[in-house]
């Protein structure tokens, strides 16, 4: 009986120690191939968002140094269409998880170039907006949840400090209007900024650093 037990006892221990190599294996497999990346942003998202996704047409985003688990994020969201995008539903739909992740590295080590505001008269009530909201319309202070930088909070938050400010507007918005509807909190944020609020707050995160 003893004998049983004891054999029992090794049975479970091997399983355990087969489960921890597993899952090693399992994290080594799914870390980033940056080249696999690089080769598929230069032949995939290069037309529009440039080859490294920095500072290509201001109606798309900038993709150099923002956070690869938002990116992940919304490129899944694009594939299972919770986020509409004629093109980018289409571009997705092509990537498996692995390219998601392997693109989001690839630009996550770029060094995202600094940006500039084009309105000087915006820049003002933008950065009032950003830093303390509009307390008498419920919108919150865009720092407490995108930094006071811009630098945003890994796999929460994007970094917004230099971006379009032509996506940034398009992107407000869209988010005012129901038809981006992937993020309910900035739904109902969005909802309450004026056309003349979402310019200017659009301005000073493009000048934002």
């Amino acid at each position: 009986m003893k004998r049983f037990l004891n054999l029992i006892a090794l049975a479970a221990v091997s399983l355990a120690l087969s489960g921890v190599a597993h899952s090693s294996e399992t994290k080594a497999a799914a870390k980033p191939d940056l080249a696999a990346g690089e080769a598929k942003a230069t032949t995939v998202c290069a037309a529009c968002h440039v080859a490294d996704g920095s500072r290509g047409m201001p109606t798309y985003p900038i993709l150099q140094g923002q956070h690869p688990e938002y990116l992940v994020k919304q490129l899944t969201e694009f594939k299972e269409g919770k986020r509409k995008n004629a093109v980018m539903n289409g571009m997705a739909a092509a990537l498996s998880p692995e390219d998601m992740r392997n693109v989001a590295a690839f630009y996550a080590t770029k060094k995202a170039k600094p940006g500039f505001a084009k309105n000087p008269e915006l820049v003002a009530s933008g950065e009032k907006i950003y830093r303390g909201g509009i307390a008498k319309k419920s919108v919150p202070a865009c720092a407490g949840c995108h930094a006071p930088n811009g630098a945003g909070i890994p796999a929460q938050y994007p970094r917004l400090a230099g971006q379009h400010s032509d996506y940034v507007k398009a992107q407000l918005t869209a988010f005012r209007q129901g038809d981006r509807t992937n993020n309910p909190q900035m739904s109902s944020i969005a909802a309450n900024l004026s056309d003349k609020e979402i310019d200017a707050l659009s301005d000073y995160i493009a000048g934002l650093r």
